[in-house]
């Protein structure tokens, strides 16, 4: 009898509103922005695509955890953190609840997600102020797109692959597949980007993806898939638009003051700017400060949160070869805060800064610190959590060493060694070009190995080198690898990839967990 009245109610009500004015009642709000009325003009492709390149900027991508991830898991970098979504993943120990994969999941599908509109919905679109940018911006989501996909797949090896946006609800769980798929389809967005793309903008537009940032990503998926002659001839392509060069001062690469220069192909930009808001994960607010919380989660204590630190030996492979001077290479000031005459950070002198040390000086030989992305010379602290330096996630340095690594495959050692060298020279080390020519593939890859600690240390390259090399099934480098840094006495097969997020396993009923969780 009660279910009977509640119906008669709601008919009454109906036949209320029936007779009023139609529209009495809005059922929808026409000021509120959707995916079907959004993409109508060249205005909205601009800021669609803008879109994307703003997800990198999000805690899971490229403002802390990325960056956190890629140098705490190799035998440079390590965790003292007291949380473990640092120490854990440091010491290849992640529970499947941690939030660091959960947020980096998130934040590269929502990447991934914001791309897939962009190369949905801008053919479609009419471009009639500025036809150029058609194709340009159709470029840009297709490089990262692809780029991002690399990321996602080196960090978790078994994905979705996700290319068009979602249709029903049932699109939301997709299922895994085999990762020559994604490797297929990185092929395809970078190598169609990079007929789309400029190989250089104006000023106005710095930081954009360019027709270089596409080959060079491109080659660097060939060559983590074995694919020498691939990779060499997207390189050296890069190599040959005349647009890059080594920046004579190594330093340049990592302040805000030399951003978007010569040696750099992909950027990500940050901006100090003061606004309430960081750049967490969600649509964009107008009070957002698009910055970057890495330099607070390297800078040690008091100075930031100390949760990632530097390895000794890094310090003696800086040592382990003089300049033509007799000098220490000049990257180690650059790349590494230590106890040395006149080291200033924070408007501190190393030994002001670090009182706790007392008189133990045995103590301030060991403690060295990341100086590379960290605001040392210009702010106080880096308790505010914003930090404005462009994070630069290819260097035309990395490109000259990978270039150098597929001729050292492919049998090429004069190439390779003229490669290296080039490298070596800003650095004032001597010529070894005829050593290097006459050594076997083993020992020259050794020595690639020793010039790309060197150059990249703290750029989280050097985890994807180890994997990419094959260390981890060879003993003997593992054995290195762990007298190198002792988090690596927790690795085991398969932990070279993070966990499938739990949140993600409960809510798609199609994931499947990573092996080795």
């Amino acid at each position: 009898m009660k279910t009977k009245k509640i119906i008669i109610l709601f008919v009454a009500i109906g036949l209320l509103f029936s007779g009023c004015k139609k529209n009495y009642l809005q059922l929808s709000n026409p000021n509120l922005q959707t995916t079907a009325t959004f993409w109508q003009t060249e205005d909205e492709a601009v800021l669609g695509v803008n879109g994307i390149y703003h997800a990198l900027g999000y805690d899971g991508t490229f403002m802390r955890f990325a960056p956190a991830c890629l140098d705490s898991r190799d035998d440079i970098t390590w965790s003292p953190s007291p949380w473990d979504a640092f120490f854990a993943v440091a010491q290849f120990n992640l529970a499947v609840t941690n939030y660091m994969p959960e947020a980096m999941y998130v934040a590269h599908y929502d990447l991934i997600k914001r791309a897939n509109a962009a190369i949905a919905n801008i053919p479609s679109i009419t471009f009639t102020v500025h036809p150029e940018y058609k194709n340009r911006l159709m470029g840009e989501a297709l490089f990262l797109r692809g780029m991002e996909y690399m990321y996602t797949v080196l960090f978790f090896h078994h994905i979705p692959l996700i290319l068009v946006p979602p249709a029903s609800p049932a699109d939301f769980f997709q299922k895994q597949v085999d990762p020559s798929l994604v490797w297929a389809q990185i092929y395809k967005d970078l190598s169609t980007a990079a007929t789309l793309l400029p190989a250089s903008y104006g000023a106005a537009d710095l930081g954009r993806a360019t027709q270089g940032a596409a080959l060079a990503y491109l080659a660097k998926a060939h060559l983590f898939n074995k694919d020498y002659t691939g990779a060499a001839a997207s390189f050296k392509q890069v190599i040959d638009l005349g647009v890059y060069s080594l920046m004579p001062n190594y330093g340049d690469n990592f302040t805000d003051a030399k951003e978007n220069n010569a040696e750099s192909i992909f950027e990500i930009q940050f901006q100090r700017m003061n606004q309430p808001n960081l750049n967490w994960v969600g649509a964009p607010v107008s009070n957002n400060d698009h910055t970057t919380a890495r330099a607070i989660t390297y800078a040690p204590p008091p100075f930031g949160w100390g949760d990632m630190a530097l390895r000794p030996w890094l310090f003696q492979e800086f040592k382990m070869e003089k300049t033509v001077t007799g000098g220490d290479d000049p990257r180690l000031k650059a790349a590494i805060t230590y106890d040395y005459p006149g080291c200033m950070l924070y408007f501190q002198n190393f030994r002001q800064a670090f009182p706790y040390a007392g008189a133990d000086t045995s103590r301030w030989a060991t403690m060295f610190f990341a100086r590379k992305y960290e605001n040392v010379l210009t702010e106080a602290n880096e308790f505010d959590w914003r930090s404005g330096i462009n994070e630069r996630l290819m260097r035309y340095s990395d490109v000259l060493l990978m270039y150098a690594e597929t001729q050292i495959q492919l049998g090429n050692n004069a190439e390779a060694a003229k490669y290296l060298t080039m490298v070596r020279n800003r650095a004032n080390l001597p010529d070894r070009t005829a050593e290097f020519t006459a050594a076997s593939k083993s020992q020259l890859m050794d020595q690639l190995a020793h010039e790309r600690v060197l150059e990249f240390c703290e750029e989280g390259h050097r985890f994807d080198d180890i994997v990419r090399w094959g260390w981890l099934s060879d003993p003997t480098k593992l054995a290195l690898l762990k007298s190198h840094d002792a988090e690596w006495n927790g690795y085991l097969p398969g932990k070279e990839y993070m966990p499938i997020p739990q949140i993600e396993m409960n809510t798609n009923p199609n994931a499947v967990q990573n092996p080795s969780y």
